[in-house]
């Protein structure tokens, strides 16, 4: 099959290393993967924002980059969700990085070793719209096993742990974070508490963009977690030393 890695820009510019580790855990399943050159954003800040017009222009040039492959694998499921309406003729070949591994490659477990305390962020976007488990507000019925959860259960010597309040946002939400920082601030905050009385040593998810803001939390009050994006972990990336909260291990 033609595999293609799309890398959302904040990811590009910002931590790249996640880019690198969701292309090394795809290798290291056999997968010949292919970064197509003139990448750009998905549009997602501007749908955002309600400019859906000036966004469409984006999703048209990724068509044309993209169109030649069977699967497009994105390490974010935000930027994923946004492709499926950005990008209607490709929607059904773009899967967030997980989706992919469990999904289409039908991969179980992972070799690596991380011993940590690690509980998973499961965030809004993979949640409500792609399915990648069941939200609460749907009430009781037939569980959806998460497929970021199904590799890190395999990861030797890891401990998982739970909030109490499972599928709640981290108070980000792109540019709400930016027209209403106090209120994004108080959920992201009240976010971190459950995590830390969870006893979470590192905090993961498949999206960078909701570690970015509780990252930024955590080092301004202090709070003693890390987090690492779900490709950091499964591509065996360690916990960098002398790190504290730090988005993505980087100083």
């Amino acid at each position: 099959m033609r595999v293609a890695l799309f890398v959302p820009c904040y990811i590009d510019q910002v931590h790249p290393d996640v880019a690198f580790a969701a292309l090394e855990v795809l290798e290291g399943q056999g997968v010949d993967v292919h970064v197509p050159p003139g990448q750009t954003c998905c549009g997602q800040p501007l749908i955002n924002t309600g400019a859906s017009a000036a966004a469409a222009p984006l999703g048209r040039r990724f068509e044309d980059g993209f169109s030649g492959y069977d699967f497009i694998v994105c390490p974010s499921g935000s930027c994923t969700a946004t492709l499926h309406r950005q990008a209607p003729a490709l929607s059904s070949r773009v899967l967030e990085l997980s989706q992919f591994l469990v999904g289409v490659l039908g991969v179980q477990r992972v070799d690596v070793r991380f011993p940590h305390r690690v509980l998973l962020h499961e965030s809004c976007h993979g949640l409500r719209d792609l399915g990648l488990g069941r939200p609460s507000e749907l009430g009781p019925g037939a569980a959806v096993v998460n497929p970021a959860r199904l590799l890190l259960e395999s990861v030797r010597e890891i401990t998982l742990v739970a909030p109490e309040r499972a599928d709640e946002c981290c108070g980000f939400g792109g540019s709400f974070a930016l027209l209403e920082p106090a209120l994004s601030a108080r959920i992201g905050s009240d976010r971190i508490v459950d995590f830390e009385r969870a006893g979470a040593e590192v905090v993961t998810s498949g999206d960078m963009s909701c570690l970015m803001h509780l990252s930024g939390l955590m080092r301004r009050q202090a709070r003693p977690m890390l987090v690492m994006h779900l490709a950091q972990i499964l591509a065996g990336r360690p916990v960098p030393e002398g790190t504290h909260a730090r988005a993505g291990g980087q100083p």
